[in-house]
């Protein structure tokens, strides 16, 4: 009898900004009530789990990523008793529940940083990371923050510089310091008990420091304009040996309130190159579940090198390690941005039939584009900083309908809508059978229902100029899946095994299979091809 797979292997992930999804009390800031009215909306639409990003109390420097009670909600969004009923609805309808996890750093408002601050020997001040100036009275090392500036803060009072990797309001946390890392996993088993089904873990390969705090080297291919962090190399303060140390015990907690079925999953953001990312997945120890896999982010829209990263990337899988992809998310420009609305449809089929576990950023199932903030209007840290690098146009209120507010909120949204929004919602969407959103939803339902696509095997099929072709296969079901990354009709060789079959779901209608062993795929076409047994 075949081991059963943990739940999150077959499902489908989607992302939810908070502040942007639904405002139930018209302050124009989305909650959690909002979320919990509009989980039946997640259920049609074909998705299993949610994944929400902060909604812990913050000062909101870099909106919740600045946590300062890592076991409470932020009263914007909630409160616990809110939580535990959209918890509870979310398992009614099936749907798992995971939340973002922010331990790399905590805002400076938090009391443990309060505490740490007040003297070199308060009994918190290890729990951070402080140290003695240079000779030259400056920051300890040239490590620059990943939002610009030194990543070092003076602290007149005591003399010494506190870590930042982000804003000086996120003092980085000493996971060196074993109290600290035992309060941190402490949080993890407060929200396991509550019932949460898992956490993306934010910045995860920040969150050890090399000891010894050397100089970063200087990147030889620094481009202008591509964002002051990179002017170093984060050789030191990044990706250390021991912070695979720290993914093990994480993952130990999260096994540990495994039972019945009730796998709980972790999810870890790492910016790094494949051979160094499938690290995460353990050696000696397991770490996280899914490393996250920024491929389909980082990479140009072409089919060659779209063809050779899904393979290298498989190909890099420690055994047993299952995959996962990730088209956008709330700090990188939106899919239908980045190649436009008609490859965003191929994009969505990429993206559900790839093998592995997919993350689905809320919006994009309307091909959302990013949306133009006005001068005055931007909030970003980071586009406050370092203008034109702003994560705002990807963080706007979800279009539900036409109605003034576009049925996010009653009141002034607190960052623009998009301009579309009275054609481009979801009550519009659901109702056209051409629409991206069908198109979403009939790629989940298929990808649901078809073993090949949910857990099956991936196999390249060599395809021609724009065309990536693969094949999905589990146990005697063959899929094949072809998409046309150009805007040119063009023809592709199928394989013989799969020269009967005929399209089971195309990015545009009327699709016609192979003839003579021959496929013309229009342009902008993505294609699934099987048989009818």
């Amino acid at each position: 009898m075949a081991e059963a797979r943990p739940w999150w292997e077959a499902a489908t992930i989607y992302q939810i900004y908070p502040r942007s999804f639904q405002d139930s009390d018209g302050d124009g800031i989305g909650d959690l009530r909002g979320i919990t009215d509009r989980l039946d909306y997640l259920v049609d639409l074909g998705v299993d789990a949610v994944w929400i990003s902060p909604i812990f109390p913050s000062p909101m420097a870099d909106f919740g990523y600045d946590v300062a009670d890592y076991c409470e909600i932020d009263p914007r969004f909630g409160t616990l008793a809110d939580f535990d009923a959209l918890l509870a609805a979310a398992h009614a309808r099936g749907l798992r529940v995971l939340l973002d996890f922010v331990p790399n750093h905590s805002s400076d408002r938090h009391p443990w940083f309060v505490e740490s601050r007040q003297s070199r020997t308060s009994s918190k001040r290890d729990w951070y990371i402080w140290r003695d100036p240079a000779p030259d009275g400056g920051p300890p090392n040239n490590w620059i923050s990943d939002f610009g500036g030194p990543a070092w803060e003076w602290d007149a009072a005591t003399g010494q510089y506190y870590s930042h990797a982000f804003l000086k309001e996120q003092p980085d946390l000493n996971w060196r310091n074993p109290q600290l890392r035992a309060a941190m996993l402490d949080v993890l088993r407060f929200w396991f008990a509550r019932g949460v089904d898992g956490f993306r873990i934010d910045v995860l390969w920040h969150m050890i420091k090399h000891a010894d705090f050397p100089d970063n080297p200087v990147n030889p291919d620094y481009l202008p304009g591509s964002g002051e962090k990179n002017r170093v190399l984060q050789l030191h303060s990044t990706d250390q040996p021991e912070v695979h140390d720290i993914a093990a015990d994480m993952r130990a907690v999260a096994d540990g309130f495994a039972a019945n079925g009730q796998e709980r999953v972790l999810i870890g953001e790492i910016y790094l190159p494949v051979e160094r990312l499938v690290a995460y997945y353990g050696d000696a120890r397991p770490g996280v579940h899914l490393p996250f896999n920024f491929q389909l982010i980082e990479a140009h829209w072409d089919a060659a090198e779209l063809a050779q990263r899904i393979a290298e990337y498989e190909a890099a899988l420690p055994p047993g390690g299952w995959p996962n992809w990730v088209l956008g998310n709330h700090d990188r420009a939106r899919i239908a941005t980045r190649v436009g609305e008609a490859q965003a449809r191929v994009a969505a089929m990429l993206l559900l039939t790839l093998r592995g576990t997919p993350t689905l950023y809320y919006g994009d199932e309307l091909a959302l584009a990013d949306v133009t903030i006005p001068p005055g209007r931007a909030v970003d840290p980071q586009e406050l900083r370092e203008p034109g690098r702003g994560r705002d146009p990807v963080r706007t209120p979800m279009p539900w309908d036409d109605s003034a507010g576009a049925g996010f909120t009653t009141g002034d949204p607190w960052l623009p809508l998009n301009p579309d929004y009275s054609t481009r919602n979801v009550a519009a969407q659901r109702d056209d059978p051409a629409s991206m959103w069908t198109l979403t939803r009939a790629l989940l339902m298929l990808r649901k229902n078809t073993a090949a696509l949910s857990v099956g095997s991936w196999h390249s099929v060599g395809g021609e100029g724009p065309v990536l072709a693969y094949e999905r296969r589990e146990g005697d079901t063959r899929l094949l899946v072809a998409l046309n990354l150009g805007a040119i009709p063009v023809e592709m060789h199928v394989p013989q095994w799969a020269a009967g079959y005929r399209p089971l779901l195309s990015t545009l209608a009327d699709a016609k299979g192979p003839v003579d062993g021959l496929l013309r795929l229009r342009g902008n076409e993505g294609m699934i091809l099987g048989t009818t047994a």
